[in-house]
């Protein structure tokens, strides 16, 4: 479809629904209409115009699990309504060009070995991507497309994994009929961030943005992850998830992130064990002792929360489908308390007097119902986000009382999607 056609469906009432069912909040139609609307618009300003085609994938909220899926745990994650949307033109040869954003124009040749490419760009997750996707067998080539997104860099929510995604979908879909699993694009995104791009990321953030809905995954396994879309919908159930970014500073915190994988294969180590995946919490309390004298009380304290967390994840999942929200809230609400005692990853011991998260915490605890709504720490930690199951109706009293404490649009009223990388037309 041209984009005189493109630009001419978006003003259906079948698009309307599209975007409904994409997005799942009626009050960003126009706005999501006008975002593809002007991307198309700014691909004929950059390329020449032809059969064109519009992708999406999400970013992502972690639920539950938090600091889990490196120790081969359990995860529940969600695909939320940012996304990144591309408007893409296949080529005939093997060049690909991608502009995204305000950033200059990236080029990239499938047909030759791109294992030289400097780390840390989005060029290098390209070319990551494209090795991943020709390893496993699967056609590579040539396209043009214009990204434009709006998942928030640097609250935590992935935008990096929604573009490793982004590029997965469009590649799956140009060169393999669509065939390439959410699974193995998730796969495939992950080495691209872990050997192209040079971060040593997990794999939960590729496979909730590329599955989408809310999403319970197994790592067990984790080059055969287990997934499971669970059919809860928040939105229509009520509730809506706030992510706040308290505006702290992730600067000069890689140690911290890096010491809780350490500190929990530490204790690993003392059960002849890779990772704590299998040690139970009886087995910690009998040798309590030992391991106190052995290894630190945090990497203790962190262990057991591991072991409690990954039980936690299948409590929530087991709660959503027998449709009791109020157990799955207060096991929301305990996973948090558990990151803040046991895990020990709300602020640094670098700097106590700043407790962003602390005190977003204790303002959500003030402001919200208990037994209603719930609240957490939001991803790695330390500083950052934290996230919210807030009541519709209470939406704006709390979105209000937190933009008032981090600053204006600092809170961010989110709805999960059910779909993760998709073509939309």
């Amino acid at each position: 479809m041209n984009s005189k056609d493109l630009i001419e469906k978006f003003g259906s009432k079948e698009i309307d629904e599209k975007i409904l069912d994409i997005y799942k909040d009626d009050s960003l139609i126009d706005e999501n209409k006008d975002r593809y609307i002007s991307t198309i618009k700014r691909f004929v300003s950059l390329y020449q115009d032809g059969d064109l085609m519009l992708f999406s994938a999400p970013g992502r909220s972690e639920v539950m699990g938090n600091h889990t899926d490196h120790q081969h745990g359990e995860v529940l994650a969600a695909g939320i309504n940012l996304d990144a949307i591309a408007v893409v033109k296949k080529r005939d040869d093997s060049m690909i060009k991608v502009v995204s954003g305000d950033y200059p124009e990236m080029c990239l040749d499938t047909s030759k070995d791109n294992d030289d490419i400097k780390k840390g760009s989005s060029r290098a997750l390209i070319a990551g991507i494209c090795k991943g996707l020709k390893d496993r067998g699967y056609k590579i080539g040539g396209f043009e497309a214009v990204v434009t997104s709006n998942v928030i860099i640097g609250a935590g929510l992935s935008s990096s994994a929604a573009f490793e995604t982004l590029i997965g979908t469009i590649l799956s879909h140009l060169y393999n009929d669509g065939k390439v699993s959410d699974v193995e694009i998730a796969i495939i995104g992950q080495f691209a961030e872990n050997v192209f791009f040079g971060k040593p990321c997990g794999l939960m953030d590729q496979m909730a943005c590329s599955v989408g809905s809310l999403v319970h995954i197994d790592f067990a396994d984790e080059k055969n992850p287990i997934t499971e879309k669970v059919m809860y919908d928040l939105s229509d159930n009520g509730y809506t998830l706030c992510i706040t970014d308290t505006k702290g500073s992730h600067a000069n915190l890689t140690d911290e992130y890096a010491a809780i994988p350490k500190e929990m294969k530490e204790i690993a180590s003392y059960y002849k064990k890779d990772y704590l995946l299998g040690v139970t919490m009886e087995d910690i309390l009998s040798d309590m002792a030992e391991l106190r004298n052995r290894f630190s009380d945090r990497a203790v304290l962190r262990a057991m929360h591991f072991i409690e967390e990954n039980k936690r994840v299948k409590k929530g999942v087991e709660a959503l489908k027998e449709n009791d929200i109020e157990r799955f809230l207060s096991l929301v609400t305990e996973s948090g308390r558990s990151s803040y005692e046991y895990l020990q990853n709300v602020y640094t011991t670098k700097d106590v007097a700043s407790q962003n998260i602390s005190i977003a915490l204790a303002v959500s605890d003030y402001i919200l119902d208990d037994k209603k709504e719930a609240y957490r720490v939001h991803g790695g930690g330390f500083a950052g986000t934290i996230q919210a199951f807030v009541l519709n109706e209470n939406v704006e009293k709390y979105k209000k009382a937190m933009d008032s404490v981090f600053g204006p649009d600092s809170c961010h009223a989110l709805k999960i999607r059910k779909y993760g990388g998709i073509r939309v037309l």
